[in-house]
C-alpha cells in the first residue's frame, strides 16, 4: 500500500485541502480485483482531526444555510453525510441499495460495468423544494451520483449542491454529470 501524495495536488477548495486528503489515502494495488488500484479513504475517517477539517472544508465551500438535509450514498457516504449533518444542525437521509429501506421508497435503477444495480429513498425523504446536498467518498464513472441525484429530485428534492471527497477525474464522471456542479476535495 502507497499513500496517494502530490504535490501539485488540486481539488475544487484548493490545492491544501487536496493535499490534505491525499495525505489521508491509500493506495491498495489489485483490489477488487487484478489491475484495479483502490483508493481507500478509512484512514482519512480513522483521523479525528483530518476528517473534522474536511467536514468543516466541505461546510465552508457550500455553506452552512444553503441545504435543508444531507443524502449519503451508501455506504462510505453515510459517514461523511452524517458528520455534515451534524455539524449543520440538518438531517440526515440514506440512499441505499434496493431492498435495504423498510418503508415504501421511490427508486432507480442504472447500468454498472458488469450489471445493473438499483438505489432507493424513503418515498416521504423531502418536501417540495427541500435543498439537499449529496455527498459520497468517491466519483469515478459518475452512474452512482447521477442515479442518486435523479432519485433525488424524483422524491420531490432540489440538489442544492454535490460533494465527494475524492475524484477520479480519468474516468469522466464530473462531464457524466454537466451541468450539475461537482465538488471535489481531491482530483486524481
Amino acid at each position: 500500500m502507497t499513500e496517494t501524495h502530490s504535490t501539485a495536488a488540486r481539488g475544487d477548495s484548493g490545492p491544501e485541502a487536496a493535499r490534505l486528503v491525499a495525505s489521508r489515502v491509500l493506495d491498495v494495488p489489485d483490489f477488487p480485483k487484478p489491475g484495479v488500484m483502490f483508493k481507500d479513504l478509512m484512514p482519512l475517517f480513522a483521523d479525528g482531526k483530518v476528517f473534522r477539517e474536511v467536514i468543516d472544508g466541505i461546510v465552508a465551500y457550500h455553506g452552512r444555510d444553503t441545504f435543508d438535509a444531507v443524502v449519503g450514498i451508501e455506504a462510505r457516504g453515510f459517514v461523511v453525510a452524517a458528520a455534515i449533518a451534524y455539524a449543520t444542525g440538518v438531517g440526515v437521509v440514506p440512499v441505499r441499495k434496493a431492498g435495504k429501506l423498510p418503508r415504501p421508497a421511490h427508486s432507480v435503477s442504472y447500468a454498472l460495468e458488469y450489471g445493473e444495480a438499483t438505489l432507493e429513498v424513503h418515498e416521504d425523504a423531502f418536501t417540495a423544494g427541500h435543498r439537499v446536498l449529496v455527498v459520497d467518498d468517491v466519483l469515478a464513472t459518475g452512474g452512482t451520483a447521477e442515479a442518486t441525484l435523479d432519485l433525488v429530485e424524483r422524491a420531490g428534492g432540489t440538489v442544492a449542491g454535490f460533494t465527494v471527497l475524492l475524484e477520479l477525474g480519468f474516468l469522466g464522471g464530473r462531464e457524466r454529470l454537466a451541468p450539475r456542479p461537482v465538488h471535489a476535495l481531491l482530483t486524481v
